[in-house]
């Protein structure tokens, strides 16, 4: 029995220590969130006005633009895929890996070929182990990712974007990354981000036809400004979205997590109370009988 004891007595202290490390852990997460929102908030407004200006150039003028024509036939697609550098977020990173997956299946059975880029350790991971190629990774800014990383990520899928498919390049860009929704849900989204669809400005409500805008110097030369800042606003709100919805669903976890050892700790405690109880009673009883005994020597 006092072997019993001990036992239990370990596992609620071990309990007790992983309480206090889930519950620190959901604190920071809590901190963190509230920080990724503001900038996720922040960045809307921008990526809004340049999402009308591109639409405008786009749709008013008669230039075709490689980022803005659909190709006659696509053979090769860029999956981009944002997961986590860290774990215990619950499903955040698998959600967005098996999103990525079933894209990936799509673009297979309409005879693609899918070639990766992936940020994120947990998604490096994820095609590592499975020995699946990755073209370019991006790791150590998911957190609180910079304009940096999304400067880079967008000039690398530019590039690959206008190189011809002979030359390694591809003809359509997808992303895929978890979006905030609120505190409790973070939904994967797949976005197909280039050749740009644009869907603003197409018509007027009682149908006349307008008259094409003028641009200086001209709209060739106001697309290739508009649409790299634009793939870098895109790729900027995925990596904040994404950062936010990750932050979320780690303090989902934690708190889960807490409340399990909590649960493990009441369950220890009685088994424990039971354990010693029986001690006591065992013991008692052989001093009674040892009593007896001794009474029934004399």
């Amino acid at each position: 029995m006092g072997a019993q004891l001990r036992v239990y007595r370990q596992k609620i202290r071990s309990a007790q220590t992983t309480k206090k490390i889930t519950r620190a852990m959901e604190l920071i997460a809590a901190s963190r969130i509230q920080k990724a929102l503001v900038r996720v908030q922040a960045s809307a407004p921008y990526a809004r006005a340049v999402t009308r200006a591109v639409s405008a150039v786009a749709t008013y003028s008669n230039v075709q633009h490689v980022l803005t024509t659909e190709p006659e036939k696509i053979t090769r697609s860029a999956v981009v895929i944002f997961a986590s550098d860290r774990g215990l977020a619950g499903a955040f990173n698998s959600n967005v890996l098996k999103a990525g997956e079933e894209l990936s299946t799509l673009l297979h059975q309409q005879g693609k070929e899918v070639v990766y880029y992936v940020v994120g350790r947990r998604a490096v991971g994820y095609f590592a182990f499975r020995r699946r190629a990755i073209q370019k990774e991006w790791i150590g800014d998911t957190d609180s990712p910079t304009f940096a990383t999304a400067q880079e990520i967008g000039e690398e899928l530019v590039r690959a974007f206008v190189q011809s498919t002979a030359e390694g390049g591809v003809d359509e860009i997808h992303i895929v990354y978890n979006r905030f929704v609120s505190m409790l849900t973070q939904t994967p989204e797949v976005v197909r981000l280039l050749p740009l669809e644009v869907v603003e400005g197409v018509e007027e409500p009682g149908g006349e036809a307008l008259p094409l805008y003028e641009f200086e110097p001209d709209s060739a030369t106001v697309l290739d400004a508009l649409l790299p800042v634009y793939i870098e606003s895109r790729i900027f709100n995925a990596l904040l979205q994404s950062a936010a919805s990750k932050h979320a669903a780690t303090q989902k976890a934690m708190k889960s997590a807490s409340d399990n050892a909590d649960t493990l700790i009441r369950d220890y405690t009685r088994l424990a109370n039971n354990a010693r109880q029986s001690e006591i009673t065992q013991q008692i009883s052989e001093i009674v009988g040892g009593a007896d005994a001794l009474s029934s020597a004399k």
